[in-house]
């Protein structure tokens, strides 16, 4: 997927040439030639950019012109398609003129496509392995193989990259027009800015056992008591941050059914129209109670995405 048709961090045009992960030769002599992204797992995994470029364009070096021993070995990303191979490492970042550090969270949403998947599929192999250094079965540390896609134990016991899958829901009142409303929360473990509140879709982990269908019921239910039906899948966007996919939904409910807010989840839930929403999108204040006005999610989010779609008229 690309455009605007995608979630801002589900875009990509890398070929992920998984036959070479297994290719050590290959491998050796792709590295020689690669187009390197170094991430700084001290920094929150921030890259590098050109300093005001519009859109932030990602910097990539040569092998050559690592500042300093990686603290990982390399991960190869895939191979571009003017068939350079890249590979992202774990290094402090490169002192280099007119560049500076950025987090993914900031500017995934400006990127191009080919610079929000390399900086997006990075991150989370980085968290993966920062996350893994340790075989969860025997307790024995755990080495780096195939290019960074796996890691084993001394006994053999190999693990692969995973993600865990996590639902999040706008849920809306299926009117049409300005006076259409959806249903958004405050989570209660974000951390309070005098004058802004946030709020955004209700999401939760998807259970064993579970589908994602049933997670949104289940989570909506639990988070503010109201029933919900007409579940539609909108897509689908990683969130490294550090290891889950987001299944984007939309769902109907009954505005005037009662919400009951589940306090360790939900500080505060309440429906907005689109009147409001579109006014908090243009920067105007929206009171949401106690001198507080209304912030929406961040844009790199895919929270925000699905926000737009309701506020579209695409449910």
């Amino acid at each position: 997927m690309s455009g605007e048709s995608a979630p801002p961090l589900a875009r990509s045009t890398l070929d992920r040439a998984a036959h070479r992960r297994t290719d050590p030769g290959w491998l050796t002599e792709a590295w020689e030639r690669a187009r390197v992204l170094v991430l700084d797992s001290a920094a929150e995994g921030r890259a590098l950019v050109r300093g005001a470029a519009t859109p932030p364009e990602l910097v990539l070096i040569g092998p050559g012109e690592l500042a300093e021993v990686p603290r990982s070995v390399p991960m190869f990303l895939g191979v571009e398609p003017d068939g350079v191979p890249v590979f992202a490492v774990d290094g402090p970042l490169p002192a280099l003129p007119d560049t500076r550090p950025v987090h993914l969270r900031e500017v995934g949403h400006l990127m191009t496509d080919r610079d929000a998947g390399l900086f997006t599929t990075a991150l989370a192999l980085l968290n993966w392995h920062l996350r893994h250094g340790f075989s969860s079965t025997t307790g024995k540390p755990t080495s780096v193989d195939e290019a960074g896609w796996s890691r084993i134990d001394p006994d053999g016991g190999r693990v692969w990259p995973r993600t865990d899958p996590a639902m999040i829901v706008l849920v809306h009142d299926g009117v049409d027009g300005p006076e259409g409303r959806c249903l958004l929360g405050n989570n209660a473990a974000w951390p309070r800015t005098p004058g802004r509140r946030r709020y955004s879709c209700l999401a939760g982990y998807v259970e064993p056992g579970e589908s994602a269908e049933a997670a949104v019921l289940r989570e909506v239910r639990e988070e503010v008591g109201v029933p919900v039906e007409e579940i539609a899948y909108v897509g689908s966007q990683p969130w490294p941050f550090p290891g889950s996919l987001m299944l984007g939904f939309l769902a109907r409910a009954d505005a005037d059914a009662p919400i009951r807010v589940d306090l360790a989840e939900i500080a505060h839930a309440r429906w907005f129209t689109r009147r409001e929403v579109g006014a908090a999108l243009a920067d105007e204040p929206v009171p949401v109670g106690e001198g507080d006005r209304l912030v929406l999610p961040p844009p790199s989010s895919i929270a925000l995405f699905l926000v737009h779609r309701w506020l579209d008229g695409h449910c």
